[in-house]
């Protein structure tokens, strides 16, 4: 979802079913290009994977139906990346609309709940139709899905919690991140579906970019 679409996603959502990871052999073999494919950063940006380590960055916004489509493919990807791969997630936050949901991800990561309830956040956007868009309608969901309330909130307010969401928002804006879903590598690349052409070849770059980053 481009930058542009944001203001469409409640009408956009019912699309996602429609979103297609489906590539043709001739694309799935070809070479990727610098400047078509992916963007390499004119500035790189500092990353905290570590020595020998290759960071990986996705951009999304848990209200855009394309990142709800991608969720599963890219969980699937994640859970197969080779050790020197670390792999995070960052939600944007491309105006304080944004904010509430920034927040939601990152109090679900300081309780340790992340993984348990990140899926459910976009099936309750995208299938129920619950848009999670402010704070006491976050906090009362997040209170259905066995999250202590209390806990939560204390979190979601939390000095540590507001820093992820401006780091967060800095990092998007270091990698010029336009549209999401979109992959930021090693702090070097950028690539998103409208350069790919679809997002399975999103993942494919991204394999590429991983393998480039590891040659320095």
């Amino acid at each position: 979802m481009k930058r542009r679409e944001f203001s469409l996603a409640a009408a956009a959502a019912a699309s996602a079913s429609a979103f297609s990871f489906v590539a043709t052999p001739a694309l799935a073999q070809a070479a990727f290009k610098e400047g078509k494919d992916y963007a390499k950063l004119s500035k790189p940006v500092a990353t905290t994977a570590g020595a020998g380590k290759v960071e990986v960055i996705e951009f999304f916004w848990y209200s855009c139906p394309h990142c709800h489509a991608f969720e599963p493919a890219f969980a699937a990807w994640k859970s197969a990346v080779p050790a020197d791969v670390v792999v995070q997630r960052v939600p944007v936050g491309f105006n304080a609309s944004f904010v509430p949901q920034q927040k939601l991800y990152y109090a679900l990561l300081a309780m340790g709940k992340l993984d348990e309830v990140h899926t459910k956040v976009f099936q309750a956007i995208h299938v129920e139709r619950n848009r999670l868009a402010k704070d006491d309608d976050i906090f009362a969901w997040v209170g259905k899905q066995g999250v202590d309330v209390n806990k939560f909130k204390e979190a979601y307010n939390s000095f540590t919690v507001s820093n992820q969401v401006r780091k967060a928002t800095q990092l998007q804006q270091d990698y010029n991140v336009e549209g999401v879903p979109s992959i930021g590598v090693a702090g070097r690349f950028y690539t998103d579906g409208t350069m790919a052409g679809n997002m399975a070849n999103v993942l494919r770059v991204t394999d590429h970019l991983i393998a480039v980053s590891r040659k320095g």
